[in-house]
């Protein structure tokens, strides 16, 4: 496969952006070779700069749940578009977009934001000024953004870096964030039993996808808001990645467990910068104008972003989420059957329509398991994949999407592909 453009691009951005990306686990550290640089997409292909096409199964990491390129999203985005790019002032689609959302989910009140980083740190501020309390408890392997406070024992590309905290971050920062193993409802009860009074909340991913993909376990969310409000302390449930995608109404449409906040990204956004964090009634009015806890935005509401956002959520039906998780499905039953036929030991990690593959026997249920697996099967099995034109998350650490764009002829080419990755996960040795 000729990846000589891709090579030039990367070493050219090299000159001018750190490492060549702008979000580190573009760059391949994790898996090495060659980063591949996009030109196109439409539907469940990537096309990069050779001309190489990609099966795409990881929809730019959660947001292209219907593939990209849709019609109606790219007809909302060029007609918001000409009638301006940002205006500073209320829209209508804002409130349209908000109006979604609260009917989707259990939030009563939103406020729209640019990134997910941006609004799981909004949140964390709301919590902290609505108890007065310091603390935030983490979860370790879980990802929320690079936010300081919470860049600590994170997972995803901080965990395909080996990095557990980043520099940059204040051992002050770093004293107020509290970190135990996820699915693990014993240490959240002793964190909260030596500093329970100064703990303003627990932060979690709905299910964690920034370790691999690894669902919440025996109605741990349900536990963990009980434990919280015991306490006199906030749930925020991060569904940047799950919201929307799991099902119609995101993880809380899969276990009912909603968050005093939550915070939402990716689908919502229908692929432009667009985030949102929600909740209580009660808590958000603490936000200004209305209340103390100061946040703020130039770009937030944009029209454009708006306007794909919420056609992408009109358009996400149950037709879509039936044909997504069928998807999920049968990628997850070509993949452990090929992985199967070599004896490779492994694990296909599911929440809802979200998957990963653990090297291991058994099913991972933190952090600290999904690193004991064999993670060095992953590069080979990667690049074979990547080789014979399947696109998957670079980071064994990182969650696989799906998208309902997925045709017979897409899964015809996968378990073709499956074949040598299969072979190559088999050869691997530990470096």
């Amino acid at each position: 496969m000729n990846t000589s453009n891709s090579a030039h691009w990367l070493a050219t951005a090299r000159t001018v952006t750190p490492g060549g990306v702008n979000s580190p686990v573009r760059a391949f550290g994790s898996v090495g070779g060659q980063a591949r640089f996009i030109a196109e997409a439409a539907g469940s292909h990537l096309v990069d700069v050779d001309g190489n096409t990609y099966i795409d199964l990881f929809c730019s990491w959660g947001p292209m749940l219907m593939g990209h390129a849709h019609p109606a999203i790219v007809d909302a985005v060029q007609q918001a578009a000409a009638r301006g790019l940002s205006y500073g002032a209320p829209t209508t689609g804002e409130v349209e977009l908000a109006q979604e959302i609260v009917g989707r989910t259990s939030v009563e009140e939103v406020r729209l934001v640019n990134s997910g980083t941006e609004a799981t740190m909004s949140a964390v501020r709301l919590a902290r000024g609505f108890t007065g309390r310091p603390l935030v408890l983490k979860f370790a392997g879980c990802y929320h953004g690079h936010v300081d406070s919470l860049l600590v024992d994170a997972g995803s590309g901080v965990a395909s870096y080996s990095l557990p905290n980043s520099p940059g971050v204040t051992g002050a920062v770093a004293a107020d964030t509290l970190v135990v193993p996820y699915n693990d409802i014993t240490a959240v009860e002793e964190a909260f039993a030596a500093h329970g009074d100064k703990i303003a909340c627990i932060i979690t991913e709905a299910a964690a996808g920034n370790m691999g993909t690894v669902a919440p376990q025996d109605n741990f969310n349900a536990k963990l808001k009980d434990i919280a409000h015991r306490h006199g302390a906030l749930l925020i449930i991060d569904e940047v990645m799950t919201g929307f995608r799991t099902s119609y109404s995101g993880w809380y449409g899969v276990d009912g467990v909603a968050g005093d906040l939550t915070t939402f990204g990716k689908v919502v956004s229908g692929g432009l910068p667009a985030a949102a964090f929600g909740g209580r009634r009660d808590i958000m009015s603490m936000l200004s104008p209305t209340g103390p806890v100061y946040q703020a935005g130039t770009l937030s509401g944009n029209p454009v972003a708006v306007a794909a956002g919420l056609t992408s959520l009109r358009l996400a039906d149950e037709a879509v989420y039936t044909a997504v998780n069928t998807n999920a499905d049968r990628l997850h039953r070509l993949v452990s059957s090929a992985l199967d036929r070599e004896g490779v030991a492994h694990h296909i990690q599911r929440a809802s329509n979200m998957l990963s593959v653990r090297f291991a026997e058994g099913e991972g249920h933190n952090f600290a398991d999904m690193q004991a697996a064999d993670t060095w099967r992953f590069p080979p099995f990667f690049h074979a994949l990547l080789d014979n034109g399947v696109f998957v998350s670079p980071s064994v650490f990182e969650t696989w999407f799906v998208s309902s764009a997925l045709t017979d002829e897409d899964f015809a080419q996968i378990e073709r592909a499956l074949v040598p990755a299969a072979k190559a996960a088999a050869a691997a040795t530990p470096a």
